[in-house]
């Protein structure tokens, strides 16, 4: 037996033949590799918090995590050297590793809290993917044990024991690797692909189509939730302070088709004396479809262009060109965001994650080939989405975002951030600027708002705070001045019922706000009759619950 406590201690590798495995401690952990098997390292990235990685050869290979903001902190570690492996004990909990690499997670006392059942791995059989792997890691769960987490999911339970969960996020389903545990700690699987969580007789675990290795964080203080929310914010960043006025009351509807309605929807909430806090303005402000998300006023209605050949040709294609309007009070958006503001209130705006064909961001993302040949929404329009993972792309985003930021925009709505995406066979196989799309589909919203967050940080004279609401998201979205809502879910009182366990368990995985559409977006059930008794029900009580 050895006994060391490691910080500020030189090296201490020891290699073992009885056992036919190698072993070596070091000042933020210890490897060990059996003989013929991946090799399991074991990092301390602080007291609380535990990284396990199992690859191939001696060397851990390059792996990018992009909700991982943390580098490793210096931790005293006590070790102990045994005939079946090795243990690592932190002031908070104890990692030991067994000589066949699986590993045992137990508190500061002692008590079991995880452990570590089979992994497995194979080559990935896409040419694209070639030289990663398919990689699962299984763990032992009590009986009784309660897990949360997942993400937002449409689903009744809460508690998420004997679930099977494709972890590829899609609007109203935001998949999040992450679970946390009536013991108190918390795990998330770090991987941006495609994967699968499955709980089957006790044994829970994660599945990765495309990975160059396995990768988990542990995270376990005191037993608290409080411990382990403290955990997930010091590994993917701390939750910005949103301005005061998001947690009032918003007003958006499908879209407002002008800036005189929007204005006038504002001049009824002062008159009735409700208060209101925020303004949105919805999609195709920017007119048809050719010219989706151009990211500026184009649609004739807003900019005083009505009968205007030259601008006609953009408005919306749902709207009839020979329609009689009156001539408008509001005469610009300039004109319509100094209104909102003189009135007491912020404007949200809708920008999306695709571009039509028609705009100028189109343009210079195909150019460098930044767009992906997605069939997207709006269907059969030419619009593809863009490939946030490239950062020139990110920086052409913000490039032309900035003109609605100089306007005086108060916040961003990002929508479709999963993307929107009608698949078809081969789609997973096209290649982003980080992989193939299987590989880190799943970070896309964060790519995406951290994008906006970064850039809008770093304008000269910002005296903003960045505000935005995405329909996806993943774990450490909470440090991107982000937050997300449940997406366009149907209007009924089972999907009601469904918001509040799927926004308990979104807020539990560290992004600490949520939203939902009060009274949901498709109407269907009541034939999109808002004079329906029945809609009317339902949109009061799920005001209520909201507020």
């Amino acid at each position: 037996m050895i006994k060391n406590l490691v910080l500020g201690l030189a090296i201490l590798s020891i290699s073992s033949t009885l056992t036919a495995q190698s072993v070596s401690v070091d000042n933020g952990g210890a490897t060990v590799t059996p003989d013929g098997q991946w090799t399991t390292r074991v990092t301390f990235y602080s007291p609380s918090i535990v990284r396990v990685s199992k690859y191939p050869g001696a060397t851990a290979p390059d792996k990018k995590s992009y909700s991982v903001i943390m580098q490793p902190e210096s931790v005293t570690l006590g070790t102990e050297r045994k005939a079946n492996g090795v243990t690592l004990k932190s002031s908070s909990l104890t990692a030991s590793i067994g000589a066949d690499g699986n590993v045992r997670f137990s508190d500061s006392k002692g008590n079991l809290l995880l452990s570590e059942s089979a992994s497995s791995h194979a080559p990935c059989v896409n040419k694209v993917d070639e030289g990663r792997f398919k990689v699962s890691q299984s763990y032992n769960l009590d009986s009784a044990e309660v897990i949360f987490g997942l993400g937002q999911r449409q689903s009744p339970v809460l508690n998420q024991r004997g679930q099977d969960v494709r972890m590829w996020c899609g609007n109203t389903n935001i998949t999040i690797p992450y679970f946390t545990s009536d013991k108190g700690y918390g795990l998330y699987w770090d991987n941006a692909g495609d994967s699968r969580f499955t709980d089957i007789d006790n044994i829970a675990s994660f599945t990765s189509e495309v990975a160059p290795s396995i990768d988990y964080y542990f995270i376990y203080r005191d037993g608290t939730q409080d411990g382990v929310i403290a955990g997930i914010r010091s590994l993917t960043g701390e939750a910005t302070m949103f301005p005061i006025w998001t947690l009032g009351h918003w007003q958006c509807r499908e879209r407002y088709k002008s800036s005189d309605e929007l204005c006038d929807v504002l001049d009824r909430y002062r008159a009735l004396e409700i208060p209101l806090d925020g303004m949105v303005q919805d999609w195709q402000y920017w007119g048809c479809d050719s010219n989706w998300n151009a990211m500026k006023f184009v649609n004739p209605h807003y900019i005083n262009k009505m009968g205007d050949a030259k601008w006609m040709r953009y408005l919306p294609n749902d709207e009839d060109p020979n329609a009689v309007y009156p001539d408008p009070r509001i005469k610009s958006p300039e004109e319509m965001v100094s209104y909102v503001h003189d009135n007491n209130s912020k404007l949200m705006i809708s920008i999306w994650a695709n571009f039509g064909p028609w705009t100028d961001q189109y343009r210079e993302l195909d150019k460098i080939g930044a767009l992906l040949p997605f069939e997207t929404w709006p269907r059969n329009r030419g619009v593809r989405p863009y490939d946030p993972f490239n950062p020139k792309a990110r920086d052409i985003y913000w490039k032309y975002l900035t003109n609605l930021y100089k306007m005086g925009i108060d916040a961003w709505w990002t929508d479709s951030t999963e993307p929107d995406h009608f698949e078809a066979p081969g789609d997973a196989d096209y290649m982003t600027h980080d992989g193939s799309w299987r590989s880190v589909k799943n970070a896309f919203a964060l790519m995406t708002n951290k994008g906006i967050y970064e850039h809008q940080r770093k304008m000269k004279g910002n005296n903003r705070r960045s505000v935005q609401m995405t329909r996806c998201g993943t774990f450490g979205l909470q440090h991107y001045g982000t937050f997300s809502w449940s997406g366009d879910v149907v209007s009924n009182w089972n999907v009601m019922k469904n918001q509040i366990p799927s926004g308990l368990n979104y807020v539990i995985c560290g992004i600490p706000f949520w939203n939902t559409d009060i009274g949901g977006f498709f109407g269907w059930d009541y034939k999109n009759d808002p004079k329906s008794p029945a809609m009317q029900e339902l949109q009061v009580r799920w005001m209520q619950w909201v507020r």
